[in-house]
């Protein structure tokens, strides 16, 4: 395999943006727009430039490419801290419990509240795989390299990384929430606020949605059956997440209604199970691996064979050192796929 997830380069963008048409609508962290993506990359370029001492509202924009082709054949991304600049909104799916005793009855009425418990979290998102690349275990590396990545520069990212999955999307490109909860505050359908979203963020929902509790009772069912549940394209990406330790506790995105799921960070699988070790040996045979070296704009991960040997160093095969352009005495961190 050829295969290495690296950071976003200026000559990336093209490509992105090729890939962000493919998207479909409500996948807000990877726009249609160039000019959005060219903005995007320049943060990102930002901050793989520099050293955090604590997380800041940075974003790391990560690329799979193929080293014998050239393809860029994916993407993922990393956010450091949200909710810094502007308040980051979520509806959190809560229960009012009422009793009558001249009725004899207990009412229990499921409720979505706006908050911001979320805030000062670190997110993952924006993970996209050209349909070309739909296999061979791609989508694992490129998810599961950002964790190396926030391992290796801990002190940059937050106690609590959430990832926003897309929600319900009907055949015509609508939403069942949207079209059921905002839209009726907003005057636009769902693709029209979409567009704007992904270019502008959905900081215009939080400010002009109703900051009182919604009754989901009051909602057309379309809209109260596509709360919580993914995009059926997400379906995968949640399972990856799940496997990881993320869980959902009961957050929602405000635009579509797709879960929102959380877990801490030194709980995740990919950074519990990681391990840091110095190459000893370019040899072949030991444990199939995600294999991640480099600090900052120099990160990279593969998948690799790596073996413990007797003096605590590291054997790696030659195929993911010469990928990795790394050599005896090199320092790795890898974790078995």
């Amino acid at each position: 395999m050829t295969v290495i997830v690296r950071p976003a380069r200026s000559e990336d963008l093209q490509p992105l943006y090729e890939m962000a048409k493919l998207t479909g609508s409500g996948f807000t962290n990877l726009p249609a727009d160039r000019d959005a993506l060219a903005a995007k990359l320049e943060l990102s370029l930002a901050a793989f430039a520099s050293e955090a001492a604590q997380p800041e509202e940075r974003i790391y924009l990560l690329v799979l490419e193929n080293r014998a082709t050239g393809r860029i054949g994916g993407t993922a991304q990393l956010f450091a801290a949200i909710g810094q600049s502007a308040p980051f909104y979520s509806y959190r799916i809560g229960t009012l419990s009422q009793a009558s005793r001249e009725l004899g009855r207990t009412f229990r009425a499921e409720m979505l509240t706006l908050t911001t418990d979320l805030e000062g979290s670190s997110e993952v998102g924006g993970l996209f795989l050209h349909p070309s690349e739909r296999a061979g275990g791609l989508g694992l590396l490129l998810a599961r390299s950002r964790y190396l990545f926030i391992r290796d520069h801990r002190a940059g990212f937050a106690d609590r990384v959430i990832a926003e999955l897309r929600g319900v999307i009907d055949e015509a490109g609508g939403s069942p929430f949207w079209d059921g909860l905002a839209g009726k505050f907003f005057g636009m359908g769902f693709q029209e606020a979409d567009a704007f979203n992904a270019v502008h963020g959905h900081q215009f929902i939080a400010d002009l949605m109703p900051k009182h509790p919604i009754y989901t009772a009051m909602l057309p069912d379309s809209a109260r059956h596509a709360i919580g549940l993914p995009h059926p394209g997400g379906r995968a990406a949640m399972r990856m997440l799940q496997d990881e330790g993320f869980s959902h506790q009961g957050y929602i995105d405000i635009f579509d209604g797709g879960p929102t799921l959380s877990v801490a960070t030194d709980q995740l699988r990919s950074i519990a199970a990681a391990r840091a070790g110095v190459i000893g040996a370019v040899a072949g045979g030991g444990v199939h691996s995600l294999v991640a070296t480099g600090r900052l704009a120099a990160f990279r991960a593969a998948y690799g064979f790596v073996a413990t040997r007797e003096d605590g160093s590291i054997a790696l095969d030659p195929d993911a050192a010469a990928l990795l352009e790394v050599r005896v005495g090199d320092r790795i961190v890898h974790v078995p796929r």
